[in-house]
């Protein structure tokens, strides 16, 4: 494979869990997303040369960060001994919960990978970005850089490595995303959940997440509404977003199939049968959380989109 001098990639945020799917769902949106340059350098290994967009926040060590981890972890799968230095730019809120690590690792994986020709796989270049999550988030969940990676709405069957299966989406399928201007920690809303399930409601998920991944094949809107319902973790996690059950209901009222929070939140997102329908429900989302006295921001994507890409070579803004 020709390597590269020079290698900028992009890698999209995406929406996890997606109500009834905890940790095995998850799909790209458009936009926001981050960058990684990567170059050869004459130094051996993952160096970060430069972040932006983080304000300062983000650890400088390569070891403390999801795309040094990611980056160096396919370094070492590879047994490459090659140098190479990353310019990471943050096009993504921290602490969103849509998937800032997780395509920070991707984004940085993928350049490498390019850049030195060392051709991984998809399920390799996965392995790596996992290592990474594990580093920011405390465990390695797939929901959002299998999405990020890959593209479109995928589940991830949990094995070692894990199953990723995309799935159809019905035509004209778009999501609206609100992001109150407050952050919520993974790994601490992680320990929220605890680690036991009451039988009835782990029964009530299985039927949503199998009613919402049927809907989706037989292209099926009412059953993918009423499959998108979270009994789970968002009744755990709502308490740390005020007005979300506001929120929900206003998209509800609105015409939205189904609301709930992505990955842990604060964002929360809805999903809509057409575009001119998010964008009525993202405005009333956010009007909702104006009355809690929250200010937000908005966005509308197609669900599914296009997972990382490799970007002209030109510097990260």
């Amino acid at each position: 494979m020709k390597t590269n001098s020079v290698c900028r990639a992009f890698a999209p945020a995406s929406v996890s869990n997606v109500a009834c799917g905890f940790d095995v769902l998850g799909f790209a949106i458009e936009k926001p997303g981050d960058e990684v340059v990567a170059i050869r350098s004459p130094n051996q290994g993952v160096e970060l040369s430069k972040i932006d967009g983080d304000q300062g926040r983000l650890p400088r060590e390569v070891e403390r960060n999801t795309a040094g981890v990611a980056a160096q972890a396919l370094l070492d799968a590879a047994g490459s001994r090659e140098g190479v230095a990353l310019s990471l730019h943050k096009g993504m809120p921290l602490s969103s919960g849509l998937g800032s690590s997780a395509a920070s690792g991707v984004a940085a994986a993928y350049a490498v990978d390019r850049l030195l020709g060392l051709g991984a796989s998809q399920e390799e270049l996965l392995r790596c970005v996992m290592v990474g999550e594990k580093v920011a988030c405390g465990s390695a969940h797939p929901d959002n850089a299998a999405p990020s990676l890959y593209g479109g709405w995928v589940l991830i069957r949990p094995a070692d490595p894990p199953e990723i299966i995309p799935l159809p989406i019905p035509d004209g399928l778009c999501c609206a995303v609100v992001r109150p201007h407050i952050e919520v920690e993974t790994r601490a809303s992680r320990t929220l959940l605890g680690d036991a399930v009451p039988l009835r409601a782990a029964v009530v998920q299985w039927g949503n997440l199998g009613g919402l991944v049927a809907g989706l094949f037989r292209n099926d809107l009412e059953l993918i509404s009423r499959s998108l319902v979270d009994v789970i973790a968002e009744p755990r996690r709502a308490g740390q977003i005020p007005g979300f059950a506001r929120v929900k209901q206003a998209a509800l009222d609105s015409g939205a199939l189904g609301c709930s929070l992505s990955g842990s939140g604060p964002s929360i997102f809805a999903l809509c049968a057409s575009r001119q329908a998010a964008e009525t429900v993202a405005d009333v989302m956010v009007g909702a959380l104006a009355e809690e006295e929250l200010t937000s921001d908005r966005l509308v994507s197609a669900v599914g989109c296009e997972g990382v890409r490799v970007l002209p070579n030109s510097p990260a803004k």
